[in-house]
């Protein structure tokens, strides 16, 4: 049937529809045979719903009973697998081989290929700037850093295929973006940063991050009405739609696969590969995928994501900020476990430190061949803009930071902006080694130590200063993400005018711990640590409905007031005050709720406060009720007959 706005697949009897004139407007990204694999893979999607309501009733039964995660049984069956918990642990599976391409990640850059509401010649410069950053990989985002605005997961796909098929649009595109990033090298270091740049677009590996499995698509859904899951969407259009162009080229098919709770969860991921790879003639394990360890339950079932994933699975990935909001989520119904600042909850400090060592030493395990995983390291936000001293600051921060994952063992990491390639890559170069396979570490054990070790606090600071952060920048994020920027550089608006303090890149992960933390603070009553002479608070005094309204209005404020470089003049009366409800209602809300994305992405595109309002409304309803989350496209437009 070619690209109409109905497919011809089937989930059950339900035929699956495309928005409006997306098919016919985007037949490039909804090419024939992406359309044909969507109508394979959508049986899956009644299996990840239930995956989805099973996760909500998990979290809430714990909550009843005050109950903490634990370790799976022994003896215990993974998902659909005949394999046991026990032989997971053992490494009695076969894994994956470590493909070429994937040997040396000194270095991973994150983003998207894509702007919000930008020609394509315009916007495809974000595809030119990661393919010439000098990074041995770019994770080219679907997920957290990728605006949902207008069609700009649509744009994402079109530009990431153009760039891999090396299009004229993307090589002119590419040929001014070398010379820019040259004039920065030569201001920055005094050389120039690339030789010969169409040389320099096949250093770089080319990676996808799909949307998680508690996200429904924007564009995609069942004909009757309800959602449908973004990651197979996310996971068809990028790889029917390249994998010849990649392979032709010698390179591997990559997925990042973000949020995955439980082994049963990578087992279905595990499903839908095989049956993609299956459906488009690829020998198994043809896709590789990197696990983000982003949910406190994954740490507890480690080695049987991995054995889950099989011949798919190549490695971790230690995020920090969505890790961080999992444990915040996860201990929401112990009233004594809270959190301090933000800031001091680094890779080092408390349940933070037994997280990243747990990682390390579950790659580090052999599998059935004797195979081990990559581990790629945490992110570094900092970008070198700002004042000489505090970019110099900043930056011995960045590389001090790079030489203590390095020397844990890490085989690469992240990074947020093309320019921190040039100044983190060389801790790797020096260091020499492709990567850290098979290092030796202490097995893995689950005793009760273990788990107690994964929600570990240690005595850190917890005050106004950090409350203003958390509120600055979940409002500025939660706006940026309404205005179409999910990765944009920010810091709190008391900072603004402060050069020596840098703005960081952030994403969504951003916006969700400073809510969670926040909601702690307040139904916890937490007490700050250090006294206060602007609200007259002191050490010991709690943290309460009345001092958090006075700080949201206070920061509300400072970012009505501020200039367009840091609060967009257009949003002041459109998105931002649509976020400051979001925000007021998350926090002050008696039953945590799961996702701040959740109340944002049901507003996307939507400048009526009053809209946003009932919304909000009808969101805390239905999950109140139920434990029922509001997850398809609000605004999705039916195609004409």
């Amino acid at each position: 049937m070619g690209n109409d706005s109905a497919l011809a697949a089937s989930e059950g009897t339900r035929a699956l529809e495309i928005s409006g004139d997306k098919a016919t407007a985007y037949k490039d990204v909804f090419t024939s045979a992406a359309v044909a694999a969507l109508n394979a893979l959508a049986r899956f999607d009644a299996l990840r719903k239930a995956l989805m309501s099973a996760r909500v009733e998990r979290r809430a039964d714990r909550a009843r009973h005050r109950r903490r995660i634990g370790f799976l049984e022994p003896d215990a069956r993974i998902g659909r697998m005949t394999l046991t918990v026990a032989d997971a642990r053992a490494g009695a599976f076969a894994g994956s081989e470590i493909p070429h391409d994937l040997q040396r990640q000194w270095i991973q850059g994150t983003g998207p290929a894509a702007r919000p509401n930008a020609p394509l010649k315009k916007s495809i410069r974000n595809a030119a700037y990661a393919l010439l950053s000098g990074a041995d990989g770019w994770m080219f985002d679907g997920e957290d850093a990728l605006g949902q605005v207008s069609t700009m997961s649509l744009d994402n796909q079109r530009n990431l295929t153009l760039a891999i098929e090396r299009s004229g649009v993307f090589l002119e595109a590419a040929e001014q973006v070398a010379a820019e990033m040259n004039r920065w090298g030569h201001g920055y270091f005094g050389h120039a940063i690339i030789d010969d740049w169409r040389t320099q677009l096949d250093f770089t590996t080319t990676i996808f991050r799909a949307r998680g499995l508690h996200l429904d698509d924007r564009h995609v859904r069942v004909e009757a009405g309800s959602g449908f899951s973004a990651s197979i969407v996310d996971m068809c259009l990028y790889v029917v739609n390249n994998h010849e162009s990649l392979r032709r080229r010698g390179a591997s098919v990559v997925l990042y696969l973000p949020k995955i709770q439980t082994a049963q969860e990578a087992a279905l991921w595990n499903d839908m590969l095989r049956a993609l790879e299956e459906h488009l003639g690829l020998v198994e394990g043809t896709i590789k995928v990197y696990v983000l360890v982003e949910q406190l339950e994954a740490t507890f079932q480690l080695m049987e994501i991995r054995a889950a994933l099989g011949l798919h699975f190549v490695g971790f990935n230690t995020g920090r900020w969505d890790y961080i909001n999992s444990v915040a989520d996860a201990m929401a119904w112990d009233p004594g476990f809270v959190n301090p600042n933000i800031d001091a909850i680094v890779m080092t400090w408390g349940y933070m430190r037994n997280y990243e060592d747990r990682v390390r030493r579950a790659v580090n395990t052999p599998d059935a061949n004797g195979r081990c995983a990559l581990w790629q390291g945490g992110m570094e936000p900092n970008i070198p803009v700002g004042s000489a001293s505090g970019v110099a600051t900043s930056m011995e921060r960045a590389v001090a930071g790079a030489r203590r994952e390095q020397r844990e063992g890490a085989s690469g990491k992240w990074v947020a902006h093309w320019k921190m390639v040039h100044i983190v890559r060389p801790v790797w170069e020096k260091a020499g080694e492709l990567n850290q396979l098979g290092r030796q570490f202490p097995a893995l054990t689950y005793t009760p130590a273990d788990a107690d070790g994964l929600t570990e606090l240690e005595p850190a600071p917890r005050t106004i200063r950090g409350a203003r952060d958390l509120i600055s920048v979940a409002l500025q994020y939660g706006n940026a993400f309404e205005q179409g920027f999910q990765a944009a550089a920010l810091k709190p608006a008391d900072f603004f005018d402060d050069d020596d303090v840098l703005y960081l890149m952030e994403d969504m992960a951003t916006g969700e711990i400073r809510l969670s933390i926040l909601w702690e603070w307040l139904h916890k009553a937490a007490a700050l640590t250090e006294p206060d002479a602007a609200t007259s608070m002191d050490v010991g005094d709690p943290f309460t409905p009345e001092l958090f309204q006075r700080l949201l209005d206070e920061e509300y404020e400072k970012l009505l007031a501020a200039g367009d470089r840091n609060v967009h003049d257009d949003s002041k009366t459109t998105t931002l005050p649509i976020v400051r409800e979001i925000v007021e209602t998350y926090v002050t809300a008696d039953a945590k709720l799961p996702w701040y994305i959740d109340l944002l992405n049901i507003n996307l595109d939507n400048h009526d406060r009053a809209v946003a309002r009932q919304r909000i409304q009808r969101f805390l309803e239905a999950f109140n009720a139920d434990g029922t989350r509001i997850t398809e496209n609000l605004n999705f437009e039916r195609s004409a007959p």
